[in-house]
């Protein structure tokens, strides 16, 4: 082996070999065990969040692999119909022209294209990652199987009764010219106004006031409305008014959702623009004038001078109109939620069109039932909270989207827009008898892309093929998600799994939390804290880094300053701390919390880890190559520390199990961390070295550790395999041979089980005595600043005969690790010379200061310590009392001060116990 770890000499290699070699497919043995794979956008990139999920779905892949279940990690891309488009226009219109210049099938042909050659990048992403899903199976939404599916599923819902279409009140994005769910819609506090406005009655008699957010909808107005108990209004509820700027007569309506104590009471209904007064508009069959065109301009149901006016620019030229006609009261500041769509940022409009919707009522009560059952579960259990919340209030489901790049919708229209639902033109021809003289055309929109996506755990399993795949492998095992698709994806699943196949679509639902910057802010582009995760994995040097977060920013001021805190977070830019340190990271993150704070420094301790096992590995391969390590037999015989770590490992085993089992990665992650560095390379590899180098080991002595060492590492191996595939393969190569096993890869091992032999709780009680011992002897020698080299006497008080026991057991482990040169046991009225003492138990032991340290020179070396961090101390304390010090200073300064000043408490505290014990001598 290498000298050091160079995750960058044996990634892609060892990966390209497992892929190629087929391990990643299901072996067809076993129990089932499947995980669906949240098809990712066919247009991104793998980011943290990816990251971290995939880390979590491979190291579930590869644990039940190993375990030997009928494994298929189901895997595949999503058509993502909005960002797609998006990415594909963007290329036309820097060549000046628009999809309209290409026409539908060329367009759509065009994306077909993009796909091709630029659609795969977050599938070669996961590959660097390690994950191991069935790529041969790999699904694309779009494919032609599955779009098989699709137009299946719409067929059969609208034969049920279940898919409809109707004109009703949508969130429009005027950039992309499309209905948006109100999942796809971002509602953010933002500065507004509020214009209080004029309305006369028709009689001339009065007038009432109403107040808007947004003026520019009063030209649709078709009543205002006001309580019917309100003593104000009701004798004029049923007249009329005259609306301003456009002449037409509205009534005056009464109704209960109109709240008395707000502003006027009085309130202004425009149906066909806002989505409560689409309710009241239906209640009291009001006229749906909608002033807008696709684009949010001004249509020709307003009065000509507005007529092709922006929104936003009929929105002041409305304002001064009214202003100039006495009709403007006041104008507010005032604080409102705007509603913009995801994907472009633009307001988005409530508009009044023809849409498809499926009417999920009856498909809601099987989905919520699977989960009050308990068919369905949640990890954590909590979030089946917020999935019923949702689906207890669920709307009917526009499905239907103006794009040209999806599942398009398979309805034909013929010249009296009759409607005809079927698989393809033939079918609708036969199913409706009609003749080839009526002409007919295709539904121009298209599916949503959460309806395909819904059909993920059936679809892809050949559904409505009745395979095995689909027999075998639905119900999945566990989707590993993250609670913002709940309702986007989650759901739907469920109850279209359920509709379709009569089986729930996966067991278990592992809600992971999101990941977050060390601060704890939400990572974005605008903050400037992204984190590409293979940029960690490679390593990228500052200015590409500086690039990188700020390549493409309108704003120079906001470029500048993430450019500034990028240099000053990375100075040299982030080191490439390959793969398995990055995974590793993630499995101790994954805990129960909603948030998780991702810390850089975790990172680069798992990466002294990776380091650590591979120094450790190099040092167990000196010692047992060309050597009997037991592998054909013999002789053998183990020392207590061959018993002990045989003994912990199968305690660590019970853990990582354990963990595994309850979905709590970061507990395995730490059982395995405190196992491999505190007990096998910090403890064990020291332990065999008595054993291995001296003259008087038995060849049954030798041969017991020798084998130890390599069939420990090579379980410990196989144990963190899930979590950290690379460095283990690597390693393992080398061990196995060693423990007489002939494979290709450790991918094809089993998982080690908990072996009962070597469960010994007396061991581990008699090993920790042992390191309790050695610990005492080594702190003491810290304290007084006794070399580690310079052999020690030592005495003991309050000997047990277990103790003596033990004595007799770890002579040599005392001798070589602690430095003992001789051991006294002192007799009950024995007087002790001036000593430094350490407890094992109730055990005392007493090493003699004579000769060892210069008392005085000692005492002075602490003085001078003391003096130093008790200055510190002052300092730091003074910081923190100093109130524009608090006031001004950052809240993660602040708590670095604290923790500083803690550090020097203890210190002190520390010193002053030396200085104590020394003068007690």
């Amino acid at each position: 082996m290498d000298k050091t770890f160079n995750p960058q000499n044996i990634e892609q290699q060892r990966y390209q070999h497992w892929e190629s070699n087929g391990y990643f497919k299901a072996s067809g043995e076993g129990d089932p065990y499947c995980i669906l794979l949240p098809p990712p956008n066919v247009t991104g990139s793998l980011h943290m969040g990816h990251a971290f999920q995939h880390t979590i779905m491979d190291a579930l892949t590869r644990y039940h692999r190993m375990q030997g279940d009928n494994t298929l990690w189901q895997c595949g891309t999503d058509h993502a119909g909005i960002a797609t488009q998006m990415v594909v226009e963007r290329q036309l219109n820097a060549q000046g022209k628009t999809r309209h210049d290409l026409g539908r099938e060329a367009f759509v042909d065009k994306i077909w294209e993009w796909k091709e050659h630029s659609g795969g990048t977050i599938t070669q992403q996961m590959r660097r990652l390690g994950t191991s899903p069935d790529w041969e199976r790999e699904a694309f939404t779009m494919d032609d199987d599955l779009s098989d599916a699709v137009r299946e599923v719409f067929v059969k819902l609208h034969e049920d009764g279940l898919i409809y279409r109707g004109k009703r009140l949508v969130n429009w994005d005027p950039v992309l010219h499309t209905a948006v769910s109100d999942l796809e819609v971002l509602n953010e506090e933002e500065d507004g106004h509020m214009w209080h406005m004029r309305y006369p009655l028709a009689d001339g008699s009065g007038e009432l006031i109403v107040a808007t957010t947004r003026p520019e909808t009063m030209l649709g107005d078709t009543a205002v409305a006001v309580h019917p108990d309100d003593e104000r209004y009701q004798h004029l509820i049923g007249q009329q008014i005259k609306l301003p700027l456009t002449g037409r007569l509205i009534d005056i309506i009464a109704d209960d959702y109109v709240d008395p104590e707000f502003g006027t009471g009085c309130v202004k209904i425009t149906p066909a623009h806002d989505f409560n007064d689409y309710d009241i508009g239906k209640r009291h069959n009001l006229d749906m004038i909608n002033v807008f065109t696709a684009d949010a301009k001004l249509n020709d149901s307003v009065p000509e001078a507005y007529r092709g006016m922006d929104r936003f620019d009929a929105r002041k030229q409305i304002v001064a109109d009214l202003d100039a006609q006495g009709l403007l009261v006041k104008v507010d500041a005032h604080k409102l939620k705007v509603p913009r769509g995801d994907r472009t940022g633009a307001v988005i409009e409530p508009y009044l069109t023809n849409q498809w919707y499926v009417a999920v009522e009856s498909l809601a009560k099987p989905a919520i039932e699977a989960v009050e059952s308990g068919e369905i579960r949640f990890v954590p259990e909590n979030w089946s909270k917020t999935y019923y919340q949702w689906m207890y209030n669920i709307q009917d489901w526009c499905i239907s989207r103006q794009l040209w790049w999806g599942h398009r919708i398979p309805a034909w229209y013929d010249d009296q827009e009759n409607v005809y639902v079927g698989r393809d033109e033939a079918e609708v021809r036969n199913k409706y008898n009609l003749a080839d003289d009526i002409a007919l055309r295709q539904d121009e929109d298209v599916l949503d892309t959460w309806f395909s996506s819904a059909l993920w755990p059936f679809a892809t399993m050949g559904w409505p093929k009745q395979t095995p795949e689909l027999e075998t492998f639905v119900p999945s095992s566990v989707l590993v998600t993250g609670f913002d698709i709940i309702f986007f994806w989650v759901a739907r699943m469920i109850m279209m799994t359920k509709k379709f196949t009569g089986k729930i679509p996966f067991k278990e639902i592992y809600i992971t939390g999101l990941i977050r910057d060390e601060q704890g802010d939400k990572m974005s582009k605008s903050k400037g804290n992204v984190l590409d995760p293979i940029d960690l994995i490679d390593g990228i040097e500052l200015d590409a880094l500086v690039e990188k977060r700020t390549g493409g920013m309108m704003q120079p001021q906001l470029a500048e300053k993430i450019a500034k805190r990028t240099r000053k977070q990375f100075p040299d830019g982030i080191a490439a701390y390959g793969t398995d340190a990055l995974r590793f990271t993630f499995t101790a993150m994954a805990s129960t919390s909603r948030d998780i704070n991702f810390d850089m420094n975790r990172v680069e301790g798992y990466r002294n880890f990776c380091n650590k096992l591979w120094n450790a590995s190099r040092f167990v391969l000196m010692n047992t190559e060309q050597q009997d390590t037991g592998a054909n037999g013999g002789d053998m015989t183990l020392s207590l520390a061959d018993r002990w770590i045989w003994a912990e490992f199968q305690n660590t085993l019970e853990q990582v199990e354990q963990a595994i089992n309850t979905y709590r990665f970061d507990l395995a992650a730490q059982a395995m961390y405190e196992f491999t560095w505190n007990q096998f390379c910090d403890w064990y590899l020291e332990l065999s070295k008595p054993v291995l180098n001296a003259e008087t080991s038995t060849d049954a002595e030798k041969r017991g550790t020798r084998h130890t060492l390599v069939n420990v590492l090579e379980s410990l191996l196989r144990l963190m395999h899930p979590f950290m595939p690379f460095i283990t393969e690597e390693i393992w190569q080398r061990v196995a041979p060693l423990c007489g096993i002939d494979a290709d890869s450790i991918m094809v091992q089993s998982y080690p089980v908990v072996d009962n032999q070597y469960k010994d709780a007396a061991v581990r009680s008699d090993m920790e005595w042992v390191k309790s011992f050695i610990v005492g002897i080594r702190n003491i020698r810290g304290e007084m600043d006794i070399s580690p080299n310079k052999p020690l006497s030592v005495m003991l008080r309050n000997v047990s005969n277990e103790d003596t026991r033990r004595l007799t057991l770890s002579e040599a482990f005392l001798a070589k690790l602690a430095k003992v040169e001789d051991i006294k046991v002192l007799g009950s009225d024995e007087q002790a010379p001036a000593s430094a003492t350490a407890l094992v138990g109730e055990m005392e032991i007493l090493i003699p200061m004579a000769g060892l340290i210069d008392k005085d020179a000692e005492l002075a070396r602490i003085r001078k310590a003391l003096e130093k961090v008790e200055k510190d101390f002052a300092r730091t304390e003074g910081k923190l009392n100093n109130e524009n010090f608090v006031s001004k200073a950052p809240a993660d300064v602040i708590d670095k001060e604290k923790a500083k000043l803690d550090d020097f408490r203890i210190q002190m505290e520390k010193l002053r116990a030396q200085q104590q014990t020394i003068e007690d001598l």
